[in-house]
């Protein structure tokens, strides 16, 4: 059985993933992304990345999947953010 606090964990990262997928469909579909900071995402961005390797350093699978989840759509944000200029 899976101990509590990976189900907190997987929980916690679901939510604050997910919280990204709306703002990448939105910019998608309308193909701007004007009143999204690139400073904020990039810095969003590595950000992530720093608690993705710190998730790998410990083996915490949820810290990993959340955070490489996360990094993926921050990234698609950034892309986004560069292409709709």
């Amino acid at each position: 059985m899976m101990e509590l606090v990976n189900i907190v964990g997987f929980a916690a990262g679901a939510l604050t993933t997910l919280a990204f997928v709306p703002q990448v469909i939105k910019i998608w579909k309308s193909k701007h992304a004007r009143d999204i900071s690139l400073g904020t995402f990039a810095i969003f961005s590595f950000g992530v990345t720093m608690w993705l390797l710190y998730g790998i350093q410990l083996g915490a699978v949820p810290i990993i999947l959340a955070n490489g989840m996360t990094l993926v759509l921050s990234l698609t944000i950034l892309f986004f953010k560069i292409k709709y200029k």
